[in-house]
């Protein structure tokens, strides 16, 4: 038995309403986006990239990437790039597949970006059927649970104002959620008045966090963080420009507020660097971006240095939310999993068997491999 087909599926929905709330006015829903004061490029579409390997006795196994804009770009790297060199291999070889996968492209400086994006929608996808071929769940394949379900925060709160996100807090609240990230960058003064008023109306109990979504300067993100300490908040997400490691250690030493970063990397040789200069306090691999055999990996490493994982996890819809789910659970230094409610309510509509997230904890999809097949003929009617 070796692997026979490699298809990748680039996939655009549209939804009534776009990923992070409302869209800015006057752009194109047709086409991509800056979201000030973010700088990065959105879609009015939810846009990923699902991959599907099947083995020649007829086994699938699916997988997918972070590819929120252009997923054109990854499945053509997938086609063209990936699927020869995985052909004809061994579905269960997971070490050696990673490898001759990165190997194809690394001495020509594809590291990162697309390139990995790609690599680990087919990593995913080869999990999912090792689980399959094994009739095991994909965390038992990986050593075994920690734990029975998996603590989740709720990401984004997508309201335009501080009376809406805390109305809409209060109501996860009353379903048994207590964590909560802001997604703000507004400014200093801003964001910390956002944090101050659901301190003050969802108690101390809570946990709040803040994704500063990169665009502060050292400075500024020193006197956010010290804001943020006096709201006894529990996270400070992607504060600085991620490539600047030395301005976020000096961040982590200046202020007692977690330090969070991790979306933007790809594999464990990048992650190495944030651990050795201590550049943050919390790692947030994605399991769209890293796949699971390098989510596990950068887990280990960071275990070594007393650093906990909470993977990022934004518009991924279906494979990549139980890829994360299942990393998660096999990881002892475990924080918390991001929880998109929007984007797991449409990931659902997609899948043969709905995932389950309730009162703060998703639970470990049932069956072998993944637990996230794809509804293909739900799929493409939602593409029309």
């Amino acid at each position: 038995m070796t692997i026979e087909t490699i298809e990748a599926i680039p996939v655009r929905i549209k939804r009534d309403e776009a990923y992070l709330g409302t869209l800015p006015s006057g752009v194109d829903p047709d086409s991509y986006f800056v979201r000030p004061p973010y700088r990065a490029l959105y879609s009015a579409h939810f846009e990923t990239v699902f991959v599907k390997i099947r083995t020649t006795d007829g086994v699938t196994g699916w997988g997918e990437a972070l590819a929120p804009v252009a997923p054109e770009v990854v499945s053509t790297i997938i086609n063209q790039l990936l699927a020869p060199a995985l052909r004809g291999n061994d579905p269960l070889a997971s070490d050696y597949l990673w490898s001759v996968m990165y190997n194809l492209m690394r001495e020509r400086g594809y590291h990162g970006g697309f390139m990995l994006d790609a690599i680990s929608a087919c990593d995913i996808a080869l999990w999912d059927l090792r689980g399959k071929l094994l009739g095991q769940p994909v965390y038992r394949l990986l050593g075994g649970p920690h734990r029975d379900s998996v603590p989740c925060y709720v990401s984004g709160l997508p309201r335009p104002d501080d009376a809406g996100r805390i109305a809409l807090a209060e109501d996860w609240m009353q379903q048994g959620f207590d964590s909560f990230k802001l997604h703000a960058g507004n400014g200093v003064q801003s964001d910390a008045d956002s944090i101050g008023a659901l301190r003050q109306a969802l108690g101390p109990a809570a946990t709040l966090m803040l994704d500063g979504h990169w665009v502060y300067s050292l400075d500024e993100a020193v006197a956010l963080g010290h804001r943020l300490e006096s709201h006894n908040a529990a996270l400070f997400e992607a504060p600085i420009n991620p490539e600047d490691i030395d301005a976020h250690v000096k961040l982590a030493d200046a202020v007692a507020v977690p330090i969070a970063i991790g979306e933007t990397e790809r594999t464990r040789f990048q992650f190495k660097p944030w651990l050795m200069q201590r550049g943050a306090d919390v790692l947030q691999p994605d399991a769209g971006r890293v796949g699971i055999s390098e989510l596990v990996k950068i887990a280990y490493m960071a275990e070594a240095f007393n650093i906990p994982v909470a993977p990022h996890l934004s518009v991924g819809l279906g494979p990549c939310i139980a890829a994360s789910i299942h990393a998660s659970a096999a990881i002892a230094n475990l924080w918390m999993l991001e929880y998109q409610p929007p984007v797991f309510e449409l990931a659902n509509s997609l899948l043969v068997q709905p995932l389950v997230c309730k009162a703060g904890q998703f639970h470990l999809p049932d069956g072998a491999g993944l637990g996230a097949d794809i509804d293909e003929q739900r799929l493409k009617a939602m593409q029309r």
